[in-house]
């Protein structure tokens, strides 16, 4: 089994325009900021806790 570790691609699919203040910084601080940005990270505890702050404004993929 390979250690690579997963990635996920995410991609921003709603505006954080309507949401808590927090929901906005945190798609900043994941590299996201406008509708139909894509970054790629890898799968962890932190970045799957971000995911779950912004769910309802990006899509996630596995790669």
């Amino acid at each position: 089994m390979s250690d690579a570790k997963k990635t996920l691609r995410l991609t921003q699919v709603k505006s954080s325009i309507g949401y808590k203040k927090d929901q906005a910084a945190t798609l900043k601080a994941l590299g996201l900021g406008k509708i139909g940005r894509s970054i790629d990270k890898v799968d962890n505890a932190n970045i799957r806790g971000m995911i779950f702050k912004v769910k309802h404004l990006i899509k996630v993929e596995e790669l």
